[in-house]
């Protein structure tokens, strides 16, 4: 009988990307699902449009903020897997819990989606660390598109799911058919738990298949195209709504589709997501910082499809280029962290970047929700110039780090 080779380390770490993409796919049904009707269920519990608004950038900042201290937790005692399954172990059981919400009691609801958050802060940078890990092996940017992709084909059968349960419970209440959504997203929650802890057990230490990289033993802050970058991403997230609440509550208004279809919206914007992930993946292996700045560039326009705009056809260009937003910020954006940070300090690379994401984020929702209530226009034109100008900033981001490299080459 002829002896099995064993595995290289290539092939190991792309198994170990497969099954942590698909332990990500679980995990966006749920979060997906929930956040494709987060703002009508608040709304229809009784928050206010500014808590709404709000909601969305108080938990992108608590998420956020808090990533650059586990991040560098992480690092500090090299403890990835506790942080990860701790932080998804919290992130997966809080939206189910919605499904216990009483009627009228908005504020638990918001409590629930904040803590789903801190679940996230905690998991993220040690999760990101370890795919970043298995990645560097496998090409950062093909990597990271993989688990985005298998992230939005979850983040469309999540909203999927809930259009199913809605119409078999047509019969019931409003209220009892959001209970009996998030009730149905507590089975794909058990699926990821249960995946991560596979993952676990097979692969123990992820960080062995990357090698120390001699040109980058220097602190990630030193690097000039990694502020450059940070700033970059700050200013996106300045015009990006990241949140789906507030369009979520728009495009409610305007009644263009009935309730029991609404979470198809979102469900187009993911798979929109999806396609885009991977195709601006594979581009920054190719072209690198290149590929973030047209992904921003095309996402500028989409304010106007959404709040200027009462044609649906137009609403579903807008969900485009949304969709390419998303895609970009949770594929090509983590790729270019990967790319501009040492092995050792991966986690806070990863927390730092986030947290400018995140406080830009919070900070600029008042001013979303303002102008949304007092001049729509505004609103449209501050979120395309912002975005436009962030797409300028990544494409100055390529020729820097082109530069930095070979100065660090040169030096050796």
């Amino acid at each position: 009988m002829t002896k099995r080779k064993p595995l290289t380390v290539s092939q190991k770490a792309f198994i170990f990307i497969v099954l942590m993409s698909i332990m990500s796919l679980f995990n966006d049904m749920v979060f997906e699902g929930a956040n494709s009707v987060q703002g009508k269920f608040e709304s229809f519990l009784g928050a206010p449009t500014i808590v709404i608004a709000a909601v969305g950038g108080v938990a992108t900042l608590l998420g956020s903020g808090l990533r650059l201290f586990f991040g560098w937790l992480s690092d500090k005692t090299k403890k990835y897997w506790l942080f990860t399954i701790l932080g998804y172990t919290i992130d997966m059981a809080s939206v189910p819990l919605l499904a216990l919400v009483p009627n009228g009691k908005w504020q638990l609801a918001v409590f629930f989606i904040l803590m789903e958050k801190f679940g996230k802060a905690i998991k993220k940078p040690s999760k990101s660390a370890l795919v970043s890990f298995a990645a560097k092996e496998r090409g950062a940017g093909k990597s990271f598109a993989l688990g985005e992709a298998l992230d939005q084909i979850g983040a469309c059968i999540g909203p999927l799911i809930l259009t199913a349960v809605y119409s078999w419970r047509a019969q019931d209440s409003q209220y009892a058919q959001y209970i009996w959504g998030f009730a149905f997203l507590s089975i794909p929650a058990i699926l990821c738990l249960a995946l991560l802890w596979t993952s676990r057990f097979l692969f123990p230490k992820p960080e062995s298949f990357e090698h120390d990289s001699k040109e980058k033993l220097g602190s990630f802050l030193t690097s000039k195209t990694y502020i450059l970058f940070v700033v970059a991403a700050f200013v996106f997230a300045m015009g990006f709504m990241d949140s789906f609440g507030l369009i979520d509550k728009h495009l409610a208004d305007l009644s263009l589709v009935s309730d029991n279809l609404f979470p198809l919206l979102y469900s187009y914007a993911m798979l929109v997501d999806a396609v885009a992930a991977l195709l601006f993946g594979f581009l920054y292996d190719r072209i690198g910082f290149y590929s973030v700045g047209l992904a921003a560039l095309l996402t500028a326009p989409y304010a106007f499809c959404f709040f200027w705009n009462t044609n649906l056809s137009i609403v579903f260009l807008g969900l485009t280029f949304w969709g390419i937003g998303m895609g970009a910020m949770e594929s090509v954006l983590l790729s270019g962290v990967t790319s501009l940070s040492p092995k050792a300090d991966r986690a806070k690379a990863f927390g730092f970047y986030e947290l400018a994401y995140g406080v830009s984020a919070f900070a600029f929702s008042f001013l979303h929700s303002y102008l949304y209530e007092n001049n729509p226009l505004a609103l449209c034109i501050f979120t395309c110039a912002s975005v436009g100008v962030s797409s300028i900033l990544f494409f100055l981001c390529e020729p820097l780090h082109r530069k930095e490299e070979a100065a660090a080459v040169a030096a050796k």
